[in-house]
């Protein structure tokens, strides 16, 4: 199973054609003492794996579910495989958009499903790699006032993104709290507006490691019973201890390979 999957994801991933970048992030100690939000998160990609992102294989799984990622500059195959019995879904997301297998057939989708479905591994992969992703031309950021949170200061970057390479979910916005003495990624809330219904989380990430030089967390994932709580207020109410612990964002059995060119 291990072996037909690593072959798989290998021939679609490298079938497209390479292309190099110019795109480079700053690894300049930020020293100002005013920062911009594109400082804070240039320099919390730094420290959490920075370029190697750029040319990596992850796998890890979650919830009991397959996941890989392979990176190669601009090109990108983001993966999840559900496995029942004898059988295997594949679901990809690349450079051309998404398809679904079933084992080895390629599966016909009406487009609303399939974009549910891309959104979906979308999601699991984003937070995955957090805070690499910031930087995609999509995003737009705003350097909120700092905020102290159990016993730290932080920085404070709200996220929105464009209609346009934005994904499914655009209209979701971010907050992400900065460690100001490290540069970690340590909290952020989210608001989301499904079809299941609209709401907000706060992450609290903990059990960080490093595999390969890339940095990953696990999250509690909060909510709150107050309807009336704005999403930048959150990091508040998690310090003044008014939310209320909802689930547990675990990643099992990471392997991380770094890629050259």
């Amino acid at each position: 199973m291990k072996n037909y999957i690593l072959l798989l994801l290998i021939a679609v991933c490298f079938s497209c054609k390479n292309e190099k970048t110019t795109e480079n992030i700053s690894n300049t100690e930020v020293s100002n003492t005013k920062l911009t939000a594109d400082d804070i998160i240039n320099k919390s990609i730094e420290i959490s794996g920075g370029e190697k992102f750029k040319q990596s294989s992850l796998k890890f799984e979650f919830r009991d579910v397959y996941y890989q990622a392979l990176r190669k500059n601009h090109e990108f195959l983001l993966v999840r495989i559900l496995v029942k019995d004898n059988d295997s879904i594949f679901d990809m997301v690349s450079n051309v958009g998404f398809e679904r297998y079933d084992n080895k057939d390629f599966v016909k989708l009406e487009d609303s499903i399939a974009k549910t479905y891309e959104a979906s591994v979308n999601s699991v992969h984003y937070f995955s790699v957090l805070p690499y992703g910031l930087n995609d031309d999509a995003v737009n950021k705003i350097l909120l006032t700092d905020e102290h949170i159990k016993g730290k200061d932080y920085y404070k970057v709200k996220v929105t993104f464009n209609e346009n390479g934005g994904g499914e979910d655009f209209e979701d916005v971010f907050v992400y709290w900065f460690d100001k003495q490290s540069f970690k990624l340590d909290y952020l809330a989210y608001s989301y507006n499904e079809e299941s219904g609209v709401g907000m989380r706060f992450r609290e990430a903990y059990n960080e490691r490093y595999v390969n030089d890339l940095r990953f967390v696990d999250y509690n994932n909060y909510k709150t019973k107050d309807i009336e709580v704005e999403l930048g207020e959150l990091g508040k109410a998690f310090d003044n201890n008014q939310l209320e612990l909802l689930s547990k964002i675990e990643l099992e059995n990471i392997e991380v390979q770094l890629i050259n060119n």
